[in-house]
């Protein structure tokens, strides 16, 4: 087992409320049970526990689970950064404050978002904010996102986007805001916002690295299975990706997160050790890999030293 000497901060962490939203259907659905299936029986994970979830008591439940999770694997901090809307995550978050932190998430294109999201940071308590760029209807740059961007620019708050791939069998491959490439010009008008972008880019990894270039305002965020290095036309592995973005941007600029979610899987330590091993590889220094599982996000996340 892979050991530091400081606490990990996961900051890639769903609380699974509502969580089967991109299920297939029709001819889909069996293509997407096999996928499913098979990451199972490839990462050795029992089917998901889902039926006595989305009610009160199970939410509860869900929710001590998780800090059980986060004391047995010495976490500093999980911070779920969607949990089935705002007030509902709160209610989860507010249970063991000391150890658990909340996105806002509702979608940036809903009418006053800017509002919502000032009442879920000054109401709700809540760190950062959480978009899933494939399915918003508007684009990054437009209008009406302005008094969005400027609020989050002022408060400082890091913003955790999801950009490639999305779901499985029958999920999204194609839209108009897919490419990392579309918060251009975003990042360029708001360089006190730090981007987070999800999964190593989850398939746009040169693109990601273009905008990391372009704009010191980008992280990369290491979380999941990242099995869409599979799907790449070109041989690629994690240390690939680790050894890239160590050279492109620095370890100021990396953040571990393992998109965990649901149990009895719990949180995925196999992710957490396989990625130390890779940065070990590296030859990191350890004060280097400080900043990547801890350091860099308790920096964004403004919280005090361990």
């Amino acid at each position: 087992m892979a050991t530091t000497t400081f606490k990990v901060i996961d900051f890639h962490v769903h609380f699974p409320w509502g969580w089967r939203m991109f299920n297939s259907e029709g001819p889909l659905a069996e293509y997407a049970r096999e996928r499913r299936r098979r990451h199972r029986l490839e990462w050795g994970v029992p089917e998901p526990e889902y039926d006595d979830l989305e009610t009160e008591e199970g939410k509860r439940e869900f929710a001590r689970r998780w800090r059980l999770e986060a004391e047995k694997n010495d976490l500093e901090r999980v911070v779920f950064v969607t949990g089935g809307g705002n007030d509902n995550l709160a209610d989860v978050v507010n249970a063991w404050p000391e150890v658990f932190i909340g996105f806002a998430h509702h979608s940036p294109s809903q009418k006053e978002a800017h509002q919502e999201l000032r009442r879920a940071v000054d109401e709700l308590g809540f760190r950062g904010y959480k978009i899933i760029a494939p399915v918003m209807d508007i684009p990054f740059d437009h209008p009406d996102l302005d008094p969005l961007w400027r609020f989050i620019a002022d408060r400082g708050l890091p913003v955790l986007i999801h950009f490639g791939l999305l779901g499985t069998g029958g999920g999204v491959v194609y839209h108009p805001n897919i490419n990392p490439l579309v918060l251009a010009t975003t990042a360029h008008r708001y360089p006190d916002i730090p981007f987070v972008i999800a999964h190593f880019g989850c398939g746009y990894w040169g693109e990601l690295l273009q905008l990391c270039w372009g704009y010191p305002n980008i992280y990369i965020d290491t979380s999941g299975s990242n099995q869409w290095m599979r799907w790449m036309p070109y041989p690629l592995t994690l240390e690939d990706l680790f050894r890239k973005a160590y050279e492109t941007v620095g370890p100021e600029r990396i953040v571990f997160g393992t998109d965990s979610s649901w149990f009895p899987r719990g949180f995925a330590r196999h992710y957490l050790e396989e990625q130390l091993r890779v940065c070990r590889q590296l030859r990191m220094k350890e004060d280097e890999i400080e900043l990547i599982f801890a350091g860099n996000a308790r920096r964004l996340l403004g919280l005090d030293g361990p």
